[in-house]
């Protein structure tokens, strides 16, 4: 009762759903170990999606701290890249190669649930992206899998990346709104808690696989989140649509 009570508050209150991207929307594991494992056979494809993903925070901390200037995260993931492939006995690839290989963020395939969701809750929501992606990224993405955005939002936007504060005010500043006409939609219990101590409505998305099949995350719900949700489609169903 007490579900259905805040997701009818949500519902009458929220005008714009900004959405988490990698691991919420996408499955940038999955699809990372696929094409790694096809292009480079021998490969072990999980754990080179995983060690590529495990650089990305301590890389975005460069950037914050001043070491780095702004950086998109297209460069930042060449960066890892770059770092990474000897690990894998890649280090022979070319230019041409690395740059295709870098690509794949741009490629990454939806969730099963992800198009159907989106498109349902467009109906009545603003739809948009709030992600560490660049905007090229972004709108690569959203062609290539179909996902119906109504506008892409990214930390390029803003010159900071999340959890700064800078990202999660920059959406409602964007559409005139209070925060709490704002909600955020993520896998990711800090996400969600960044966007919530700067007054946005939270929903948390399982997404178990996330790391893939050996690394099955843990999806507990948090009491501080106004909604849990074990898909977009979920999502949906709860707010009524």
């Amino acid at each position: 009762m007490k579900n259905s009570i805040i997701a009818s508050e949500v519902a009458d209150t929220v005008q714009v759903l900004a959405f988490d991207i990698f691991g919420t929307v996408v499955d940038w594991h999955g699809s990372i170990q696929a094409e790694v494992e096809l292009l480079y056979p021998g490969v072990d494809g999980d754990a080179f999606a995983n060690a590529w993903r495990i650089g990305y925070r301590p890389a975005m901390a460069r950037v914050a701290s001043g070491e780095l200037g702004w950086t998109l995260i297209d460069d930042l993931h060449r960066m890892i890249l770059d770092q990474i492939l000897p690990d894998f006995g890649l280090n022979h690839l070319d230019e041409p190669q690395r740059q295709h290989l870098n690509g794949v963020w741009h490629r990454l395939n939806p969730w099963q649930d992800s198009v159907a969701g989106l498109t349902r809750l467009k109906r009545k929501f603003t739809i948009t992206t709030l992600s560490n992606g660049n905007i090229g990224l972004l709108t690569n993405m959203a062609k290539r899998a179909g996902l119906p955005w109504d506008c892409v939002l990214s930390a390029e936007i803003f010159k900071a990346y999340k959890p700064d504060p800078a990202t999660y005010l920059g959406v409602s500043k964007v559409f005139n709104l209070n925060p709490v006409q704002t909600m955020l939609v993520a896998a990711h219990h800090d996400d969600l808690e960044g966007a919530r101590s700067c007054g946005l409505r939270t929903a948390y998305i399982e997404r178990s696989l996330e790391f893939g099949a050996k690394h099955v995350k843990n999806v507990s719900p948090h009491p501080g989140n106004d909604l849990h949700c074990t898909s977009l489609t979920d999502l949906a169903d709860q707010l009524g649509l």
